[in-house]
């Protein structure tokens, strides 16, 4: 399923900047009157773009989920900041896989995701 939405997304033309000036054309009733040249990727791409998005943020929330701190049981002389392990993984928090995907998303690793 990520590689389709890779592959069909690195076929399909950016709308990046053509978005915004776009917004300036909205009429009174919040729609703007296109008249645009696409590729059949391009309608590919913007056909199944709200299902994808839509799966591609469950995975990811899901991810999150599954990889959270918890205390790791161990004997520490700092119990005001114990020892926390992934759930999941068991790396030292923040793990490997939560440090990425916060990384990719723009969050501070060290703070759990509630889900």
């Amino acid at each position: 399923m990520l590689e389709a939405i890779l592959t069909s997304t690195e076929k399909a033309s950016s709308w990046h900047d053509e978005a915004g000036r776009l917004r300036t054309l909205l009429n009174n009733d919040g729609y703007v009157p296109v008249r645009a040249r696409l590729a059949s990727e391009d309608l590919d791409f913007l056909g199944m773009a709200r299902d994808n998005m839509l799966t591609f943020a469950e995975l990811g929330l899901r991810l999150l989920d599954l990889h959270q701190p918890r205390d790791a049981g161990g004997i520490t002389s700092d119990t005001a900041h114990p020892i926390l392990r992934c759930r999941s993984c068991m790396w030292r928090w923040p793990c490997p896989t939560f440090r990425a995907m916060s990384e990719s998303f723009g969050a501070t690793p060290a703070t759990p995701v509630r889900v």
